[in-house]
């Protein structure tokens, strides 16, 4: 099956493919701390419930099977495009109601399967209508239209809803605006997906067979007999531990009031400071990171990584005990996620590294999910400690809880082979 009209080029539908990826994760996993905290909901509140929303992608490698097998990539990715244009819909209009939080969680839950659901459509299709080559070309495509859905998220999108909280004096209807807003441009994508997609021969529907049963034993098996595979467990689950703890309060710190330890920024200043200028110090901070271990190896350059991604969270101690000038602010947030750029880079270029043999696509699936676990789990507590120790305290725990995931940097297994990105 041929096809030739332009329509149906990659540099159509891979850019929107991977935007539409990227903002609904962001809106479930950060944004939605942003306005529930605007919303009224305390941090212990906010951090726990919240935290629970990654674990759709803790355990999406369980169903990714269901994916591969039943229908074709492209009808999940229409499905869930537009399951997850009705689940944003539905969060929008619960934010009108009373008892709003709960109602929104559970929307904002059942997105997050719906998300996950549709990384795995997405990624199966990305190697099913492209050739080898193309998909070589195309991966710094998708990973930048993933990047700029980060930025219009967490940064275009709240400064906007603050603009609207101010113009509204009504912060309810700002958010319904601005999530409903994001919605809509998911209908727009499913429209526009189901009008370009190609329809890839190798894309077809077929009848499980006994033969499709999927060897899930040997896959976990195999993985968890890797060499040191607790050493490599350790790394996994706490190399990230204290920016796990941060990541979810960093945000509620810069939009709460002085008089409780706050900055006391404005949601606009925020979506600036947090979601514009420091996602995008991010990306310069992994693009660095991927020259460095391209040119150097992954083995001379984690221990300096890992510093990157770990010192810079004492900023966040020195601007809860100083209250900083906004300049100062955006300067060391942006610091901090460009350290933390650098040193998650080293981090995903592990996980690679020890996903070897038959099963390597699994196996990585299963370390992206034990490290979606990593962020988890110290989430859930992480609200519950800051409202204990306040914030000055609570950073100087995040400094401390940065040692042991440094500490296994000196046991997991990294051997110096040639060709090999770790050499």
């Amino acid at each position: 099956m041929k096809h030739s009209t332009i329509p149906h080029t990659p540099w159509f539908y891979i850019p929107t493919l991977y935007f539409a990826s990227g903002l609904p994760y962001v809106i479930i996993n950060t944004v939605s701390v942003i306005f529930y905290k605007k919303l009224g909901i305390d941090n212990a509140q906010i951090t726990l419930w919240t935290s629970f929303l990654y674990l759709p992608w803790v355990i999406k490698m369980f169903w990714g099977p269901i994916v591969d097998i039943y229908s074709t990539k492209r009808r999940w990715i229409l499905y869930t495009q537009f399951a997850m244009f009705c689940a944003l819909g539905l969060v929008a209009f619960c934010l009108q109601l009373p008892n709003f939080f709960f109602i929104s969680l559970a929307a904002l839950t059942i997105g997050a399967f719906i998300s996950a659901t549709y990384d795995i459509a997405t990624d199966g299709f990305y190697l099913l209508a492209l050739s080898p080559e193309q998909q070589a070309f195309f991966v710094g495509i998708r990973s930048l239209a993933y990047r700029l859905a980060v930025i219009f998220s967490s940064g275009i999108l709240v400064v906007v809803a603050g603009q609207l909280e101010v113009s509204l004096n009504n912060i309810p209807l700002s958010w319904t605006l601005a999530i409903g807003c994001s919605a809509l441009i998911l209908a727009i994508f499913f429209i526009f997906h189901r009008l370009v997609l190609p329809l890839p021969e190798s894309d077809t529907e077929r009848q499980p067979q006994a033969t499709d049963k999927i060897p899930f034993w040997p896959i976990i098996s195999s993985y968890f007999a890797q060499e040191k595979i607790i050493a490599i467990l350790a790394f996994i689950l706490l190399y990230r531990l204290g920016e796990a703890m941060l990541v979810k309060i960093a945000s509620l710190f810069l939009l709460d009031k002085p008089e409780v330890g706050g900055i006391g920024l404005t949601t606009s200043e925020v979506g600036l400071v947090y979601g514009t200028f420091g996602v995008l110090s991010l990306i310069f901070g992994g693009i660095l990171g991927g020259l460095l271990i391209a040119k150097y190896g992954l083995k001379k350059c984690l221990l300096p990584m890992a510093l990157a991604l770990n010192l810079p969270d004492l900023f966040y101690v020195y601007l809860a005990y100083t209250k900083p000038s906004l300049a100062l602010v955006s300067a060391l947030v942006s610091l901090e996620q460009f350290g933390y750029g650098v040193g998650f880079t080293a981090f995903s270029v592990y996980l690679m590294y020890i996903s070897q043999g038959e099963y390597k696509t699994s196996h990585f699936a299963i370390s992206t999910g034990i490290m979606a676990l990593g962020m988890m789990i110290p989430g859930l507590i992480s609200g519950y400690l800051q409202q204990a120790l306040g914030y000055p305290l609570f950073f100087v725990l995040v400094c401390l809880f940065t040692i042991p995931g440094m500490i296994t940097l000196f046991f997991i297994p990294l051997k110096t082979e040639k060709n090999n990105p770790a050499s």
